[in-house]
C-alpha cells in the first residue's frame, strides 16, 4: 500500500476512534418514515401522509409495487393501497433504500462518477439479495434488499474525504486501496449511528469474510452469495474465491457448481429487482 493510502487510512481510522468522522446522514424523508414505522400504533393513512410529502418518492414506490417482482393482477395507483400491499415494515425499508440514492452524488465529476458506480453496484447486489432471500430462505426480502443496498455504505465518507484531497483524487490506485481496506469498518460504524438493526448493521464488516460460518442463515450469507455470484466471469480478485469453502452457499441450500445466471427465471427476477431500485 502506498504512503498516501496508509496516511489516509490512519487518519480516517483515527477519526472513527475519536468519533470525529463526518458520517453521511439518512435523507430526511427516510428518517421520518423509519421513525413513524417504529410506532406500533401507526396507521397506513398516517404513514402515507409522511411519504406523500415527497412526490418523487411516492411515484417510485407505486412504480415498485407494480413492478414484475411485486405486482398482483390489479394495478395499484395510490399510496395507501401500495402501503397496504407491502405492509408498514416493508414500506419503511423500501423507502429507506430508495431515498438513499440521493446520497450518492458529489460535486466533482470524478467522485460523482465513482459514487454513482457504487450505487449502481449496490442496487445490483440488493436486487440479487432480494431474489435469493425469497427463493432460498425464510428471511425478509425487504431486509435483504436493504442489506444489499448498504453493504458498501462505508465508501461514502471515503469518497467525500477524497473530494477534498487533490492528492487522493489524482491517485486512483491509492484511493481504491483505502476503499478496499477500510470501507467495511466505516460501513458498520455508519449503520450503528443510524440505529439499523444488528442483523443489517453487521453486513458491511462481514460480507467479505469468506471463512465466516453462521449458525443459521442470515443476511450476511445472502449478500455474500450475491457478491460472489456477481463477480463470476470477471477479472476481479473475488472471482478467484473457492465457493466450496464458503459456508453461505450451504446455508442457502445452493450447489456451488451452479450459477444463478444459468436459471432463466431467477436471472429475470434479479434483473427486475435491480431495475426497480435503479429506475
Amino acid at each position: 500500500m502506498s504512503t498516501l493510502a496508509e496516511a489516509v487510512k490512519s487518519e480516517l481510522l483515527e477519526a472513527i476512534q475519536n468519533d470525529e468522522l463526518v458520517l453521511p446522514t439518512l435523507p430526511e424523508v427516510a428518517l421520518r418514515v423509519r421513525e413513524a414505522a417504529e410506532d406500533p400504533n401507526i396507521s397506513i393513512p398516517v404513514l402515507s401522509k409522511v411519504i406523500g410529502n415527497d412526490t418523487a418518492l411516492t411515484v417510485r414506490l407505486i412504480k415498485v409495487v407494480n413492478s414484475p417482482l411485486l405486482r398482483t393482477n390489479r394495478e395499484i395507483t395510490d399510496l395507501n393501497t401500495a402501503i397496504s400491499r407491502l405492509g408498514i415494515n416493508y414500506t419503511s425499508n423500501l423507502v429507506t433504500g430508495l431515498a438513499m440514492e440521493q446520497m450518492f452524488q458529489a460535486t466533482s465529476d470524478v467522485i460523482d462518477r465513482k459514487m454513482r458506480d457504487v450505487w449502481s453496484r449496490s442496487a445490483e447486489i440488493a436486487g440479487m439479495s432480494h431474489v435469493l432471500c425469497r427463493h432460498f430462505t425464510n428471511l425478509m426480502p425487504d431486509q435483504a434488499t436493504l442489506a444489499g443496498l448498504v453493504h458498501q455504505i462505508g465508501i461514502l465518507p471515503i469518497l467525500t474525504y477524497a473530494e477534498e484531497s487533490n492528492a487522493l483524487l489524482k491517485d486512483s490506485i491509492s484511493l481504491n486501496h483505502v476503499i478496499d481496506s477500510i470501507h467495511p469498518i466505516i460501513g458498520e460504524h455508519i449503520l450503528r449511528a443510524w440505529d439499523f438493526p444488528e442483523q443489517i448493521a453487521t453486513v458491511p464488516s462481514n460480507y467479505l469474510d469468506f471463512s465466516r460460518q453462521s449458525s443459521s442463515v442470515d443476511y450476511i450469507d445472502i449478500v455474500q452469495v450475491a457478491v460472489l455470484q456477481s463477480y463470476t466471469d470477471t477479472t476481479h480478485p473475488i472471482s478467484e474465491v473457492d465457493w466450496s469453502q464458503v459456508h453461505a452457499f450451504s446455508q442457502l441450500g445452493l450447489d456451488v457448481q451452479s450459477r444463478i445466471s444459468d436459471d432463466e427465471d431467477l436471472s429475470a427476477s434479479m434483473k427486475s429487482a435491480t431495475q426497480m431500485l435503479r429506475d
